[in-house]
């Protein structure tokens, strides 16, 4: 078995709630590759510590982590402008020079989730759309997915900033983009969101969420917060919240550096992982959650 050990208090969180019994994990890890290697369809990346952080989003619920996997690969090959922008591409870059989103590096402790910032008005959406965002998102989860197990055992905390949003940020999106993205941020991915914080909403976001709100879990939608920038403060520690909100956290600058030094560290994992995907036609069974029609 080629995965990390957990630190101590990572440890006992993951048993507490991910059902973790680290003498069953090599087992549970042979299982769910096999059955990968079982599907015609699917083209997936069997990495041991790639498909933990799967079991350990479903709480090793084995049928919900095949699905959730299945989903994850079927979704290139079906709904592919959700992953618009390639890890070679310039524009990639240039997103993530805007600081649109990104992944904060530090945690006080390893045990407390994972914060990921969104600031949604950084991008012009006559340039950029959403998905574009989303597209960079993905690249640095399934670096996380690979080497940070506060991400994936502790989860994640989600930040959003509407300052500076434009009426055409909120009109890009269709609905059934929307629910397509539904998919994949919710049912596709590992990812265990601890909380939504929404900060600066605009006086017409109401209209806009009523609609949104029809592609979250119910879960979710008891996640979500809404409150002014200053309230940060409230909630994290001032280590933590980035300088550009009052904190003495690393600076969004800082972040976005952190962010493009891993994304070239993992050149080759990316240019690999260009060949995984699904072959719906060799597909046995119906899968109804990728049916788009």
């Amino acid at each position: 078995m080629n995965v990390r050990p957990l630190p101590t208090a990572l440890a006992e969180k993951a048993r507490k709630e991910l059902n973790e019994d680290p003498e069953l994990i090599d087992e549970k890890i042979q299982q769910f590759k096999q059955w990968i290697l079982n599907q015609k369809h699917l083209k997936a990346r069997t990495d041991d510590q790639w498909l933990l952080a799967f079991l350990r989003g479903c709480k090793y619920r084995m049928e919900q982590a095949k699905s959730k996997i299945d989903l994850y690969y079927s979704l290139r090959s079906t709904a592919p402008y959700l992953y618009s922008i390639k890890f070679n591409e310039s524009k990639l870059i240039d997103l993530l020079n805007l600081g649109s989103v990104v992944i904060l590096p530090k945690t006080l402790n390893p045990a407390e989730p994972r914060i990921i910032f969104y600031r949604l008005g950084r991008f012009d959406p006559k340039e950029y759309h959403i998905i574009d965002v989303l597209s960079l998102l993905s690249f640095m989860e399934q670096i996380c997915f690979m080497e940070d197990d506060t991400f994936v055992v502790a989860g994640t905390i989600h930040v959003l900033d509407f300052a500076g949003t434009k009426f055409g940020h909120y009109t890009q999106t269709s609905l059934t983009h929307l629910r397509h993205i539904g998919l994949a941020r919710q049912d596709a991915v590992p990812i265990r969101i601890k909380r939504i914080h929404f900060l600066n909403t605009p006086y017409f976001f109401e209209t806009f969420f009523k609609v949104a709100k029809m592609i979250l879990s119910e879960k979710n939608k008891q996640r979500i917060l809404f409150h002014s920038k200053s309230a940060l403060h409230d909630y994290f520690p001032k280590e933590i919240i980035p300088e550009e909100y009052g904190g003495t956290g690393d600076s969004f600058r800082q972040c976005v550096d952190y962010w493009k030094n891993k994304i070239r560290e993992y050149d080759s994992f990316f240019e690999e992982d260009l060949k995984y995907g699904s072959d719906e036609s060799k597909r046995l069974t119906k899968n109804e959650s990728i049916q788009f029609d």
